[in-house]
C-alpha cells in the first residue's frame, strides 16, 4: 500500500470510513469525490491531500510519519523504501548504561556495512560516533526490529546523539499479523533462511569476547550474522508490507 492510498491520517476518517470511500472505488487520492462524505470531511480530505502531494514531491517522511496513526506507519514504507535504512546492533549486553555496543551493521541501497567496535577491526569499518551518524544521518526512514526500545536508545547512549528519523520497528507490524518472538522465530514463520544456524545473544557476547583474545574467526562470524540480520530485515519488511496490504486494502 502507498501513502496515495491512505485517507486515515484526516482528522475525522478512521477505519471505517476509510474503508468506506475504498469500496466505493475511491481507493487513491486521484479518485476523491468530495460528494462521498460530508463538507467538512471532504475539505479537510482535499487539504490532505493538496499538501500530501507537495509533501511527497518533497520527499518529507517526516510528515507522514507524524500524520499517520501508529499502526499505520507501515504505510509510509512503500513510497519510501528504496531509501530505508535497515540497521542491527550487538552488544556486551543488555543495558546501554553498563555494556557496549560491539558492532553496527546498516543495509541500504542494496549495500551493507559494518562497524566494528575496534580502531583497526580485522573486518568491517571502525566504530566510531562520527561514522554511525554519517551512516544513520541522511536516511529518511529507519527500519529495526525492536530497535526503538533497544537499538537507538543504546546508540543514543553510547555516542550521546539523538536518532529521530522517522523509525518502522517491525516488531510491531509483525504483531499486527500474530507473529510473535524474536526475529529469528519470525523469520522462520515466515520462511526466510538463514545460511548459517541462529546464534543467540549470549553467543554475540561470546564470539566478542572470543575476538578480544585474539580470534579473527570469530569477528568474522558475529558480523556475517549482524549483516544478514539487517538484509533479511528489507526481506522481512517486503513480507510484511505486503501481508498488511492484503489485510487492510479492501
Amino acid at each position: 500500500m502507498r501513502i496515495e492510498n491512505s485517507f486515515i491520517p484526516v482528522r475525522g476518517v478512521g477505519e471505517a470510513t476509510e474503508r468506506n470511500l475504498w469500496e466505493r472505488g475511491i481507493t487513491h487520492w486521484d479518485d476523491f469525490d468530495p460528494s462521498a462524505v460530508g463538507e467538512k470531511t471532504g475539505e479537510r480530505i482535499e487539504s490532505f491531500i493538496s499538501e500530501g502531494r507537495e509533501r511527497l514531491a518533497a520527499g518529507d517522511v517526516r510528515y507522514f510519519d507524524e500524520a499517520f496513526p501508529s499502526g499505520q506507519q507501515w504505510r509510509l514504507y512503500e513510497n519510501f523504501r528504496e531509501d530505508a535504512c535497515f540497521f542491527d546492533i550487538e552488544t556486551t549486553g543488555l543495558s546501554h548504561y553498563r555494556d557496549d555496543v560491539t558492532t553496527v551493521s546498516l543495509h541500504r541501497d542494496g549495500e551493507t556495512r559494518t562497524f566494528v567496535n575496534d580502531p583497526d577491526p580485522v573486518v568491517g569499518e571502525p566504530l566510531t560516533r562520527e561514522a554511525v551518524l554519517s551512516a544513520l544521518g541522511d536516511a529518511p526512514l529507519l527500519v529495526t526490529f525492536n530497535g526503538k526500545r533497544f537499538d537507538v536508545p543504546f546508540l543514543e547512549a553510547t555516542f550521546e546523539c539523538t536518532l529521530d528519523a522517522p523509525h518502522i520497528d517491525l516488531m510491531y507490524p509483525c504483531k499486527q499479523l500474530g507473529l510473535s518472538g524474536g526475529l529469528k522465530q519470525i523469520e522462520k514463520d515466515v520462511g526466510i533462511e538463514r545460511d548459517r544456524p541462529d546464534i543467540s545473544g549470549r553467543d554475540a557476547v561470546r564470539l566478542w569476547r572470543e575476538y578480544e583474545r585474539g580470534s579473527t574467526d570469530s569477528l568474522e562470524t558475529l558480523v556475517d550474522y549482524n549483516r544478514a540480520d539487517t538484509v533479511n530485515l528489507r526481506t522481512l519488511m517486503d513480507d510484511v508490507a505486503g501481508s498488511l496490504h492484503e489485510q487492510t486494502f479492501l
